[in-house]
């Protein structure tokens, strides 16, 4: 089913949602889906808004359950997998950046990001220590102990950035990154997220409305009527 090249597969996803008014027919978001996202490499999915792009996304992240179809994340089948496993799936093998940075407001810099490598198996201090080194490589080596709500928008998203590569995952699932940002903001954001990945050798799944932000991706397919298409 998966080349040895490989990290994520979906194959023949399809997904509908239920009628908002008794009797209505069945709301029909995707149909027949099927692509695979190679080691080291970005690949960005685009579409108005709509049509289906985050549904995929949560799909390709077993956050959500296709109506039929199946998602391999090297080479391991996540419909397959209990609860359980699928929780330690996504904390130690999948980074996730959405358009809200979804930080603990409570918590400083450095912990948003240590908590996330303590759920992945890491020690306290191995955690703090790769978390410290992560945030400074995003340029936050001045506001380790500021907490998320002392921070802006263009930084949570670094904090963001930091903890979705902590345990060293397969996959990036970066949902509308720069969406809430300004053009500023938003275009140091990409150039970090770019060279961050590339650095780490980590594959990227993108879902973003910004063509020019899809056209930096090794690949780029626009999500049109249900189906998924190869953009040249």
């Amino acid at each position: 089913m998966m080349k040895s090249t490989d990290v994520l597969r979906l194959d023949g996803i399809s997904k509908s949602f239920p009628a908002t008014l008794r009797g209505g027919e069945p709301i029909h978001i995707l149909s027949d889906i099927t692509f695979s996202l190679a080691k080291s490499t970005a690949l960005a999915i685009t579409g108005n808004s709509g049509s289906g792009k985050s549904t995929l996304l949560h799909i390709a992240a077993a956050l959500l359950k296709s109506d039929r179809g199946g998602v391999w994340l090297e080479g391991e089948l996540l419909s397959d997998q209990s609860a359980d496993r699928l929780s330690a799936i996504r904390s130690r093998r999948m980074g996730f950046i959405f358009q809200a940075s979804l930080l603990l407001e409570d918590f400083t810099a450095i912990e948003n990001v240590e908590l996330a490598a303590m759920i992945g198996g890491l020690r306290r201090s191995q955690a703090r220590k790769k978390a410290k080194q992560l945030l400074q490589r995003v340029g936050l080596g001045d506001r380790l102990t500021h907490r998320s709500d002392q921070l802006s928008g263009g930084e949570k998203q670094r904090v963001a950035i930091a903890r979705a590569l902590v345990n060293g995952p397969a996959v990036i699932y970066a949902d509308e990154p720069t969406g809430s940002l300004d053009e500023e903001n938003a275009a140091i954001i990409e150039e970090m997220l770019f060279s961050m990945v590339r650095e780490e050798g980590v594959s990227m799944l993108l879902v973003t409305h910004n063509p020019l932000f899809a056209q930096r991706c090794d690949h780029v397919m626009r999500l049109s009527e249900r189906t998924l298409e190869v953009v040249e």
